[in-house]
């Protein structure tokens, strides 16, 4: 079971409280937790990453394991705590301005 923090906003517009947990086949990846998220619930499709391209929205980060995943490859591995359980894959919405 993949445990996944998203932000407040998007588990209002999910219907959901806390993190979500999901079923994802080995191995496992930012890219094929992103597709179970959004089978899971489809509503988030389009606001973590583009309809289209599913590349990564601009101004949302993955970490894992306090480690930044947002500029790899989705189809790196995802730490092995993760891939476990023990930890949460986080998806946040960053912040800017001046």
């Amino acid at each position: 079971m993949i445990r996944v923090e998203i932000p407040g906003n998007l588990r209002t517009l999910a219907g959901v409280r806390g993190e979500v947990q999901l079923d994802v086949a080995a191995p496992v990846t930012v890219r094929s937790v992103l597709d179970a998220l959004e089978a899971a619930y489809p509503v988030l499709r389009g606001t973590i990453r583009h309809h289209d391209t599913k590349k990564r929205r601009d101004f949302m980060r993955f970490f894992a394991c306090a480690r930044d995943l947002s500029l790899e490859s989705p189809d790196v591995p995802l730490p092995e705590a993760v891939a476990k359980g023990a930890e949460p894959l986080l998806v946040v919405g960053a912040i800017a301005g001046g």
